[in-house]
């Protein structure tokens, strides 16, 4: 699933949207003692009042919210897993009988108890429905309606949420006149930042890809390796920062350990022009080849195909993997370097870096800033040295 792929399903998480009805919700109460399933309940979803639904729509909402890559990552499944969650999700979305539903998604809650203690008591939300994606009309002069023609598409949900103790508070009584101390012995379900989630399957240009599940993890960057390894049975994946640290090694296998800031300006706009010569439903990457023009463009001396693929195959261990480009380069268009020194401290966008200079001059260490104008520091505008 791409970015626009996740916002279009994200979108239709809505109370009383005609192209999304969520069948049933089954939720699970573990207890952290004892890492028992304390109370299940499946619920008919259009039972719950309107408020009820809407925390869970929001809930779910924030599963699907992030960064691909850092926060959110479509993994594939593995192969020949035993006890393959694919097959219990796959078997579950198509079962037409409730109890055979909730006791499937009972397997998903045990596999992961088997693996992790949790620290407080949690609970696990499944719902599954069906998901209708509209077609835009091939011509707007065309009268039929983006209603006239759609794609079903099946899926099932999954959040897991933490819970707080209720807060003990002092309360006046107005009527008979007192203080009273007010105790709640119920936890609260803390909805609003859930430890992680899952949608199955992940959509892609119309179609469901049962092969592949998106995992959304609790915070950015901090993914749990046990439930995506040993819970849903997925692969190995590669991080945005992952991916960053593996073309920075390359870029140094090949180029050597120094660039001047007009060669890594350079680099970053040919990765740049690479993403945006990409289909948007496409997700643009490089391979060996396309880091070999990529620095054959930005004026790095010596970079032959050979030299180029042998990086690969020494820091990745496979010479035919292929970079997503949107994750080994700052933001293009915002100040999303940091220049680091112990006097000052810079942000620079990639395009401005060619404006900047390591320079030694009279024997020192200067770092060098090209200007169109005057600076000017707390009002006072600073005087031209020779």
């Amino acid at each position: 699933m791409n970015k626009k792929d996740i916002a279009s399903f994200r979108r239709q998480l809505k109370v009383e949207n005609d192209l999304l009805k969520i069948s049933e919700i089954f939720n699970v109460y573990i207890m952290k003692e004892s890492s028992e399933i304390y109370h299940q309940v499946s619920t008919p979803f259009e039972m719950l009042e309107k408020e009820q639904q809407e925390l869970f729509m929001n809930n779910f909402k924030k599963v699907l919210a992030g960064q691909l890559d850092q926060k959110l990552f479509e993994m594939r499944f593995a192969p020949d897993a035993e006890n393959s969650s694919q097959l219990i999700l796959h078997q579950a979305m198509l079962s037409n009988d409730p109890e055979d539903w909730n006791n499937r998604m009972l397997e998903i809650v045990e596999k992961m108890l088997s693996v992790k203690q949790y620290e407080q008591d949690i609970v696990v939300t499944f719902i599954r429905g069906e998901y209708l994606k509209t077609v835009k009309p091939i011509s707007e002069e065309t009268e039929e309606s983006d209603r006239d023609k759609v794609y079903s598409h099946s899926f099932i949900m999954c959040t897991i949420n933490t819970t707080q103790d209720p807060k003990k508070e002092l309360l006046f009584d107005y009527v008979e006149k007192e203080f009273k101390y007010n105790f709640v012995v119920d936890p609260i379900i803390d909805l609003n930042s859930p430890l992680s989630g899952f949608l199955f399957p992940c959509f892609s240009e119309g179609a469901a890809d049962v092969n592949h599940i998106l995992y959304s993890a609790g915070k950015s960057k901090e993914l749990d390796f046990s439930f995506i390894e040993d819970v849903l049975n997925a692969e190995e994946i590669m991080t945005a920062e992952e991916d960053k640290i593996v073309f920075e090694e390359i870029v140094k296998d090949v180029a050597g350990e120094q660039l001047s800031t007009e060669t890594l300006a350079n680099v970053y706009e040919e990765i740049q022009r690479v993403i945006e010569e990409t289909d948007p439903e496409d997700t643009p990457k490089l391979d060996y080849r396309d880091v070999e023009t990529v620095l054959k463009s930005s004026g790095v001396e010596d970079v032959e195909t050979e030299k180029v693929e042998a990086a690969f195959k020494k820091v990745i261990d496979d010479e035919h993997f292929e970079l997503k480009a949107n994750n080994v380069m700052p933001k293009y268009n915002s100040k999303s370097i940091k220049v680091q020194t112990k006097v000052a401290d810079l942000k620079l966008s990639p395009q401005e870096l060619r404006y900047v200079r390591q320079m030694r001059i009279n024997g020192k260490l200067c770092l060098v800033i090209e200007l169109e104008e005057n600076t000017v520091i707390e009002g006072f505008e600073m005087l031209t040295e020779d």
